[in-house]
């Protein structure tokens, strides 16, 4: 699908959004570090995992929402909801009324502003783009988000550590001028009800409690139980990328000269290597997907997770910015490795009449992730790097364990399900 033949919306909203995103990824990857810094490893691991909390609630009910009030109306408040939270960040981290207390709220109201953002986002383009091309359409939004990780860490490293009330004003600026063109621009693509749903005029907790209820699928089939497990576990490496690696390397480098002539600091290497992340994940996707579609999934996730195991041991034992960037490579391919086998595996999983319960289930991988790694903040702090390294290489290979047992159980699944 042409690009010019988008419906408006999408067009409006990949401008805005590509936007939006380089000006969020100049501080996001730092923040970590900035409430390191304000409260100490212990404190901030543990206020990064209450702000998650919040951010999982609100995308339980973000779906909820979008069908209930329209996607436009939660695209524009959600919008302008970050766009304030945002400006009271600048004001706490700003040279005159400095109050880190103030900044870690307005961070977890904004996280709460955007797990409602994308839930309306991708209804709309479900509501728009006709099926055989949304694969197509949610990649070009996909592509634009990695091209923000590699431009928004650049800039971040050269200014966030002197200037975070202006990258933090910034973004607050671009937030609330996209919601203000989305209000203008954008027209409601909610479909309209033929009739009142018995779920209409319910209580949104109602919702809630029957969201919960339907993750019961997890405890009933035990290789999806499994898939999640292993990769929750797995996960306690991804996600370390914008939490505990960006004090790591803070804490080991404190300045270092490349090439002769470049001075760069740990944040700036930081901030380096996670655009080479994302470069690599723009450009390799798809070739390194056509690789691993010739491998056997089962040899793909254990591949994956012993990278990761692999990339976790190559960051322990470096402290220079060559060996942050060769590690940072090592730990991308094992990100690569598995990303695009990860969605047509749950489908195999799923029974056909459960496929989106099992796809929306599949996603409590990440957030229970997100959930628990920042607990190896603090934990860096009490053990040391060198131990947390350890673990998160040891969860890792269990993950790839446990991805074992989990095609086991599938296969033999399969067998008893084939006729005699």
């Amino acid at each position: 699908m042409k690009l010019k033949n988008w419906d408006q919306n999408l067009k409006v909203r990949l401008v805005g959004e590509s936007i939006m995103n380089i000006s969020y990824w100049m501080f996001f990857p730092f923040l970590t570090i900035y409430f390191s810094d304000e409260f100490g490893k212990n404190k901030a691991g543990f206020l990064l995992i209450f702000s998650q909390v919040f951010s999982v609630l609100a995308n339980l009910l973000g779906g909820y929402c979008a069908d209930r009030f329209g996607r436009k109306r939660m695209l524009v408040l959600s919008s302008i909801g970050q766009g304030l939270s945002f400006f009271t960040f600048s004001i706490a981290a700003s040279p005159w009324f400095h109050s880190p207390w103030l900044g870690f709220i307005a961070f977890t109201i904004a996280g709460v502003f955007g797990s409602l953002y994308w839930p309306a986002s991708q209804a709309m383009v479900a509501d728009v783009v006709p099926e055989k091309d949304r694969s197509e359409v949610f990649a070009v939004f996909y592509t634009s988000l990695n091209i923000a990780v590699v431009v928004g860490p650049i800039i971040g490293a050269i200014f966030f550590e002197s200037y975070p009330f202006e990258l933090l004003f910034l973004a607050a600026i671009i937030c609330l001028i996209l919601g203000w063109v989305l209000a203008k621009m954008l027209r409601e693509t909610k479909p309209a009800l033929r009739g009142v749903s018995n779920h209409q005029h319910e209580h949104w907790y109602y919702f809630l409690q029957r969201q919960l209820k339907d993750y019961r699928v997890i405890i009933k089939d035990k290789a999806f139980l499994l898939y999640i497990l292993a990769g929750i576990l797995a996960g306690q490496t991804f996600v370390q990328l914008d939490l505990l690696f960006p004090v790591y390397i803070k804490d080991v480098v404190t300045t270092e000269t490349i090439l002769s002539a470049i001075t760069l600091t740990g944040e700036q290497i930081y901030g380096i290597v996670l655009t080479e992340n994302g470069l690599l994940v723009a450009l390799l996707t798809v070739i390194v997907t056509k690789w691993m579609d010739k491998l056997y999934e089962r040899n793909v996730f254990i591949l994956s997770s012993g990278i990761y195991a692999a990339s976790i041991v190559l960051f322990s034992m470096v402290s220079s910015f060559w060996g942050f960037f060769w590690a940072m490579f090592v730990y991308t391919f094992g990100e690569l490795t598995s990303t695009g086998i990860q969605q047509s595996f749950v489908s195999k999983l799923a029974p056909v009449q459960m496929r989106g319960q099992y796809f929306a289930a599949s996603s409590l991988r990440w957030t229970f992730s997100r959930m628990v790694a920042p607990v190896f903040i603090p934990l860096s702090a009490w053990v040391g790097y060198s131990w947390t390294f350890f673990v998160l290489a040891f969860l890792s290979i269990l993950s790839a364990l446990l991805y074992w047992l989990l095609f086991s159980l599938f296969e033999r699944r399969n067998l008893s399900m084939d006729p005699v």
